[in-house]
């Protein structure tokens, strides 16, 4: 598996520990294809036949989810040396996959595989004979190409480091052992940021990260300037504090408190001080210029981000009251220990929302216990930073929390398509607008409920196997026919070759493509013939139409900002209570789309032209029904997809009913004209 040389030692043995979590329909669909084809596999013993079989598996369905549990299975050091000494060489892309194979793995690992990296004459210790390590720990020349370089920036600005190699090299015998790499880079910060590892989670430990500073900077603990023409150091994340390498381990002053240690002490609001770096600021309290002087000058409150002179600081008034975005802010004069029951309480701030912010998956399975640690807190928001994927993991967690009060979630658009955000108003791509203002917004937004939808599958044959359904819930939409099939190509051939769609102009480019090639050959021509649909029980008739596809909509925006629903002509008729199920086409003309009204809409789709002409504005989806629930029976096997996720789904019955409403955020209308009229 490592560039098509052969399968590693243990990896067997691995892979038969996890082989029962492994979905049958795929060991079925190789062995159809890649084994029993074959006339040479008669005469294999079986102990070849597995190993045949399982280089065939993972040729064709090596995933991160698969990789991950194989290689967390295997004994480290019997699988670090097959890898190292399978033909005396390791290729780019082997090392560049296991470093991310091992993001989320033990520090211990990553540094053990690090060092095997550096160690290549293979003799346990990095000397002088190691290729990118001398005895002076200079870096000699490596012939990668800039690509190449950039993949493995981390890595090797390590080896650029003579501070940091003597470090660890405890008993400056000019030579690094594997025990003396482990133990000295368990506690080397500069050495752990590098690499990308976790550090201890404790109060009042930094968060470092390699920064480049465009300006002088002045270290914190040494109060020399960071020198150096790319990153010059490390700077913390939440307190801004600004260090050396070499500095780092040498006890710097701890970051900003996350919580007091008494309810005594809850409601005292004080300044949070971090020195240095305020040059060209303003004194808060005397209103002139901080100037630098060739050191550490002024300093800078972690939560209200004022800053004063030193002197200043010292100075009334000494109350901090969180500055401009006090209202998201849970400072830690609202948080005290428990010892008899041994967690934190909250005292909440009156008239603030404090603001949980979740980026993405990839940062744990903790969202849980995040949002438990919030749940008694009476008025707090959450802001989720990524696409639609990511808003319904957190709405998924919100529901599997069972809070006593759902917090409203706002969205910061970081995904493809962002339908959802674009519904509510936070835009459709994140352009890098000040955070700040972001921040301010959603402090004027105001809460709307939402519809969200179960969906259950059930195949009419119980044997046959297909693509794994990949929601239960329905957030956005749900479609079957012309645009799912066009997802699903696209889909297919972006895991296939994911060097062809590495930009956002060529993924453009192969839709159109895909779109094209779906127009001309039609695939889902006559799709009338290949299923019913009942709303409430009530049986459409698609008789006298022509679809090739047809949708289900919770939200007005679809395909990146397709509203196939169209804007509803106004009624005279007074608000009232809505059926269970409108089909009459007069009455769907003056029905407008309405993400809280416990309704979903169905429209239908005639082709990929059409799709066209909806993104442009120029006409609407066929209007079906507006209903509750939703029963679909397909005859034959279809392309469907829920919230972008496309899959083939052979013959089968689908209901769709409503699951709950989450608590969104609406953000504040955009003002336009020359009076900021809205």
């Amino acid at each position: 598996i490592f560039g098509g040389r052969g399968l590693p030692n243990g990896s067997v043995q691995a892979a038969l520990q996890i082989l029962p979590e492994l979905r049958l329909s795929w060991i079925d669909q190789i062995l159809s294809r890649n084994l029993l084809k074959t006339t040479t596999t008669k005469n294999l013993q079986s102990q070849d036949l597995f190993v045949c079989f399982i280089k065939e598996f993972l040729k064709t369905f090596l995933n991160n989810f698969f990789f991950k549990a194989m290689f967390q299975t295997m004994k480290r050091m019997d699988f670090l040396n097959s890898l190292f000494s399978l033909l005396g060489e390791v290729f780019l892309k082997d090392v560049s996959c296991y470093f991310s194979l091992l993001e989320d793995g033990q520090p211990r690992d990553k540094l053990e595989f690090a060092f095997r990296l550096y160690d290549r004459d293979g003799n346990g210790v990095l000397d002088s004979s190691v290729g990118g390590l001398s005895l002076k720990y200079n870096l000699l020349p490596i012939p990668l190409r800039r690509s190449e370089m950039l993949v493995f920036d981390k890595v090797f600005s390590i080896l650029t480091t003579p501070y940091m190699m003597t470090a660890i090299d405890a008993d400056s015998s000019g030579t690094v052992s594997l025990q003396e790499w482990v133990e000295g880079g368990m506690n080397n910060v500069p050495l752990l940021v590098l690499l990308g590892l976790k550090m201890t989670q404790r109060d009042g430990q930094h968060l470092w990260r390699m920064k480049h500073f465009n300006k002088p900077v002045y270290c914190n603990v040494c109060q020399n300037m960071l020198l150096g023409l790319r990153k010059q150091g490390l700077c913390c994340t939440c307190c801004k504090y600004t260090v050396h390498g070499r500095c780092a381990n040498k006890n710097p002053a701890p970051c900003s408190r996350t919580y007091v240690m008494s309810k005594k002490e809850t409601g005292i609001a004080a300044h949070d001080w971090v020195s240095g770096n305020c040059d060209s600021g303003k004194c808060d309290r005397c209103q002139k210029k901080i100037k630098s002087l060739h050191g550490l000058t002024g300093k800078r409150c972690v939560w209200c981000h004022s800053m004063r002179h030193d002197e200043c600081a010292t100075q009334e008034p000494f109350e901090c009251d969180c500055g401009p975005f006090r209202d998201h802010i849970l400072p830690p004069w609202a948080i005290y220990p428990v010892i008899k029951v041994m967690q934190i309480q909250i005292n909440p701030i009156a008239d603030t929302h404090p603001l949980l912010v979740f980026v993405n998956p990839k940062s744990g399975g903790k969202q849980g216990e995040r949002l438990c640690f919030f749940r008694d807190l009476p008025d707090y928001r959450i802001l989720v930073c990524g696409g639609d994927g990511t808003v319904g993991w957190i709405l998924d967690a919100i529901d599997k929390a069972n809070l006593p009060m759902r917090p409203p979630v706002a969205v910061l658009p970081l995904g493809t398509g962002n339908d959802l955000a674009r519904c509510l108003r936070w835009g459709g791509g994140y352009d890098g607008m000040d955070l700040g203002r972001i921040l301010k917004d959603i402090e004027g937004s105001s809460v709307v409920p939402m519809d969200r939808w179960s969906i259950q599958v059930t195949l009419e044959d119980s044997q046959e196997r297909g693509d794994p359904v990949p929601y239960e819930i329905i957030n956005n939409y749900f479609s079957i026919g012309v645009d799912a099939s066009i997802a699903h190509r696209f889909h297919t051939m972006r895991e296939k070759h994911p060097q062809k769609f590495n930009s956002r102009m060529k993924n453009k480019l192969w839709y159109f493509e895909f779109a094209t090639s779906e127009t001309i050959s039609a695939s889902c021509k006559k799709l009338k013939e290949c299923l019913t649909i009942e709303c409430c029980g009530t049986q459409l008739d698609l008789s006298n139409l022509s679809l090739e596809g047809i949708a289900v909509l919770n939200i007005p925006s679809m395909h990146g900002g397709s509203n196939l629903w169209g804007e509803a002509k106004k009624s005279d008729r007074a608000e009232q209570d809505l059926p269970e199920v409108i089909i009459d086409p007069e009455v769907l003309k003056v029905s407008p789309q309405d993400m809280s009204d416990k309704r979903v809409e169905l429209v239908g789709l005639e082709g990929a032209i059409e799709m066209g002409q909806i993104y442009t504005g120029l006409k609407s989806a066929v209007r079906l029904a507006k209903t509750s629930q939703i029963t679909i029976r397909t005859k034959k096997p279809l392309p469907m997809q829920i919230d972008g996720e496309p899959w083939m789904q052979p013959p089968c019955t689908i209901h769709i009913t409503h699951k709950n409403q989450a608590s969104m955020l609406m953000g504040p209308q955009v003002k336009s004209g020359f009076f900021n009229l809205k």
